[in-house]
């Protein structure tokens, strides 16, 4: 069992930048794959960036890619979005997620955290 806090979440203007957090409990974090997801309103939940185990390979959406940075330290149970040159249409709920197994499917993961708001003012 893991149980997922996100923090960090706020208002930023366009092209400003933001660092969400995700404190996991438990002993058995770097067993798992870590996604950050997001949701727009009246959107269903879309795939940001993942990372895994160890954080040696990373893969990320191409609509944040080059802009995201995902990252994890296992020693503080803590996996971390970089979230830079922030777009209006990166306003969402954003939300990790842990997992066995590498996906990029919101479906795949069985653990969730109860989500941090973004929003982004043009």
């Amino acid at each position: 069992q893991v149980q997922l806090v996100e923090s960090g979440g706020g208002l930023v203007q366009a092209g400003g930048s933001l660092r969400l957090s995700c404190a996991a409990s438990g002993r058995t974090f770097s067993s798992y794959i870590m996604g950050w997801f997001r949701q727009a309103p009246g959107k269903e939940r879309e795939f940001a960036a993942v990372i895994s185990w160890s954080g040696s390979s990373t893969f990320y959406a191409e609509s944040v890619k080059g802009r995201f940075t995902i990252s994890r330290d296992n020693a503080k149970n803590t996996v971390y979005l970089q979230m830079n040159s922030l777009k209006p249409e990166d306003t969402a709920v954003y939300y990790c997620a842990a997992d066995r197994r590498l996906s990029t499917s919101p479906h795949e993961y069985d653990y969730w955290g109860q989500g941090t708001q973004v929003t982004v003012s043009s």
